[in-house]
């Protein structure tokens, strides 16, 4: 299936099934989460999704995408049993998230994050591993990585057996808009995911020639980022909560910027 944007529904708390219910009434049929209840509660994401279904909409029209997130990442409410072995937990895990989610399986299923940094470790290779399990029981359509550096992508495409199809990253326009890690996912068919293309680069929208940009397309200065995201490959989140942006959000996939505008916001952080 094909989508324009994703909605992220990490930070919701008790408003998450309200959000999440609004966002696929605006018109959203990918949703983001993770089973971290610190700063996701996927359980209402889960109910949501069950609620919305129930009206007739089928479940293969969507795109369900969640997360197994290390004990580092983990409050006291961990989702598995944090003395198990990594293979265990991931066992767990994706259980706890199907059963959350109300679904036999997800579109995607992510590592949050490698455990070790620059380059991978012994437990990035065992998690992989169970990853690999996950996809091939069906229980995930897909899986891949968060927050993940270009090493530890190139690492992963030359020695994973089942190699990652989805990569997560914070965008940051001072990095080329991840420029590495978006080239390696081009040239290997993996789905690139951009969040936090807004709060991470608010000065690009101060930009006097983007802000003129936003005139010229009668447009927001947000969805003139957005259209530019998916303009160089991206599929972009918001996490907006505003009803109003959200139509926004969705509205920016009919916004076409030119070749000079592109060339602009992919290089303007050179001016900063």
């Amino acid at each position: 299936m094909s989508f324009s944007m994703i909605y992220g529904t990490a930070w919701k708390k008790e408003r998450t099934q309200f959000l999440v219910t609004l966002a696929l009434e605006k018109g959203f049929v990918a949703i983001d989460t993770a089973n971290q209840p610190k700063h996701y509660t996927e359980p209402l994401v889960g109910e949501s999704l069950a609620q919305f279904l129930k009206k007739g909409h089928s479940r293969d029209k969507f795109f369900i995408q969640t997360k197994f997130t290390s004990v580092d990442g983990q409050d006291h409410r961990t989702p598995y049993d944090r003395n198990a072995t990594i293979s265990v937990q991931v066992e767990q895990s994706i259980e706890s998230s199907l059963k959350q989610l109300h679904s036999d399986y997800v579109d995607s299923y992510l590592l949050h994050g490698p455990y070790n940094h620059p380059r991978l470790g012994d437990e990035d290779w065992e998690v992989w591993t169970a990853l690999e399990r996950v996809y091939r029981s069906g229980k995930a359509k897909k899986i891949g990585v968060s927050n993940v550096t270009p090493f530890q992508l190139t690492e992963l495409l030359e020695r994973a057996t089942v190699k990652p199809t989805v990569v997560q990253n914070r965008c940051f326009a001072q990095t080329g808009w991840d420029f590495h890690v978006r080239k390696i996912c081009q040239s290997n068919g993996i789905m690139y995911q951009g969040f936090s293309l807004l709060t991470a680069n608010p000065f690009v929208m101060e930009f006097p020639e983007v802000i003129e940009m936003a005139k010229q397309h009668n447009a927001t200065l947000a969805q003139i980022v957005f259209s530019f995201s998916r303009q160089i490959g991206m599929i972009p989140l918001t996490g907006t909560t505003d009803p109003e942006h959200m139509d926004e959000d969705l509205k920016s996939v009919h916004i076409t910027l030119n070749s000079s505008e592109l060339e602009f916001i992919l290089h303007c952080a050179l001016e900063q």
